[in-house]
């Protein structure tokens, strides 16, 4: 991490891990009807901020377990596949939980010395009147959200009412839509800002063709965060959504490419198209 000489502002080293995968059609992954229909796989990622002094992991994904009972290809653990950065469990000093989706929010347990950032409407909404109807509970897990309260019992959670600056460089935005509590990550870098999306936008064509994705509480929030994320980047090529497969192409490769891992904090070498 350094500090920017036109700015003054810290800049970050952002990088993206792909740990999983899934089959799925086009149809599934648009609220607006598209009759291109054809097959449009969905990646999993997890995202790591590197400062001088702070690791920061921006969503702690899912484990074998919950891959085998979902039908999704686990590809390897994302929280083991830090160490292709040199980053080990215990490195990692805060966790970024965007939402508390079972493909977000696992694995806080082999993370025992991370604090844990995440809305408080999140885990509202989470352990609320709203689960007991199974299409908004289906994608959450209750080992995951369990764990998140013997979080707070064991002062491991530090909870945020909207937008915050955790630290100089690292804003969280609260964008909600997807679910109530939904965070987005912008994060200053030598190229700008960058906006992790999470799922406030699945892939870069919901955003592009505004057309939400299937899955979310409120529809209204998420048409405008669409347009409020957008406006806080400093262009198109910073934003990054939660699970396109685009993304493993557009940025340049860090290290070995069977590891999976890109520069979010460099130029895209692929254009958006």
């Amino acid at each position: 991490m350094k500090t920017s000489a036109s700015t003054g502002i810290q800049e970050y080293e952002v990088f993206a891990l792909r740990y999983a995968t899934v089959e799925r059609r086009r149809a599934e992954n648009f609220m607006i009807h598209d009759p291109h229909d054809g097959p449009m796989p969905m990646d999993y990622f997890v995202w790591v901020i590197r400062g001088q002094d702070r690791t920061y992991l921006v969503d702690t994904g899912f484990n074998r377990t919950a891959a085998e009972a979902r039908k999704r290809t686990f590809l390897r653990c994302p929280i083991g596949a830090l160490s292709a950065l040199g980053i080990a469990p215990d490195d990692v000093t805060d966790v970024i939980i965007t939402h508390l989706h079972y493909d977000h929010a696992g694995n806080v347990n082999l993370l025992p010395n991370a604090r844990i950032h995440l809305q408080e409407k999140e885990l509202q909404y989470a352990t609320g009147s709203y689960m007991k109807h199974p299409l908004l509970r289906s994608a959450y897990s209750v080992d995951d959200v369990v764990e998140i309260v013997r979080g707070v019992y064991n002062d491991r959670i530090e909870f945020y009412s909207g937008d915050a600056d955790i630290a100089p460089g690292i804003q969280l935005v609260h964008v909600g839509g997807h679910t109530a509590g939904l965070q987005a990550v912008r994060v200053h870098t030598a190229r700008g800002w960058v906006m992790l999306a999470s799922d406030a936008s699945h892939f870069y064509e919901n955003i592009r063709n505004t057309s939400p994705f299937p899955i979310v509480l409120h529809v209204g929030d998420m048409l405008n965060g669409f347009q409020r994320l957008l406006s806080l980047c400093d262009s198109p090529d910073h934003f990054v959504p939660g699970h396109d497969p685009l993304v493993l192409t557009r940025f340049p490769r860090w290290g070995d490419a069977d590891d999976e891992i890109v520069c979010l904090h460099q130029a895209p070498v692929e254009a958006i198209g």
